[in-house]
């Protein structure tokens, strides 16, 4: 895990943004810390950028995917199905603004609508981000269970049993997949984990 801050700073810089970002980045912040969040956190966003920070090297242009990190998640509510693209609004508007070219800010926005996971990613850059959000389904069987008990959290108003269909028809999908991870770098590290921690969350 790092600290988020000076990764804002060199990715903020690298897309070419003519100020420092500090408004945004704080908003940003505010946004990953609200209180009905469990999982959706602070937490999450560190580990997404610590695992960037150890494969950069796999990504084409690694300060478009650290500022797609930070806003994958910015807007996120258990109750709506448009969080990426609000998500995904709010980074265009953001580096449109800061004075990122168009090309920058439609790659940016492409993204984040990438963490959807609703498609096959469309890009090298597209593909590790997914995995690098996807990286908690094959983390040690103590963290993927702390990352099944906050999501149950967030989402503490569904009914259980409406809340074990649906989510082990989530889990499933991706115990269907050919791959769950699509970078050979990531489907080394975490394939085989993730498919077990799956297996054993829905009883398998």
């Amino acid at each position: 895990m790092i600290d988020a801050l000076p990764s804002w700073a060199r990715a903020w810089r690298g897309i070419g943004a003519a100020d420092d970002g500090a408004a945004v980045r704080d908003s940003l912040l505010a946004a990953y810390a609200e209180p009905h969040r469990r999982y959706h956190t602070l937490q999450h966003l560190r580990e997404c950028l610590g695992l960037l920070a150890e494969t950069a090297d796999a990504a084409a242009r690694p300060c478009e995917v650290a500022i797609a990190l930070w806003f994958h998640d910015a807007i996120y509510d258990v109750r709506r199905s448009d969080n990426e693209e609000r998500s995904a609004d709010w980074a265009s508007a953001a580096v449109a603004a800061a004075g990122a070219v168009p090309a920058v800010v439609e790659r940016i926005r492409s993204l984040v609508l990438a963490t959807k996971h609703s498609m096959a990613p469309g890009s090298d850059d597209e593909r590790l981000l997914v995995d690098i959000d996807l990286a908690v389904l094959g983390a040690p069987a103590p963290r993927f269970a702390e990352y099944e008990r906050q999501i149950r959290a967030e989402y503490a108003w569904v009914p259980q049993p409406l809340f074990d269909e649906k989510r082990g028809a989530i889990l499933r999908s991706f115990l269907d997949r050919e791959r769950i991870f699509a970078t050979p770098l990531f489907h080394s590290r975490f394939e085989a984990a993730a498919r077990a921690n799956l297996t054993r969350a829905i009883g398998g």
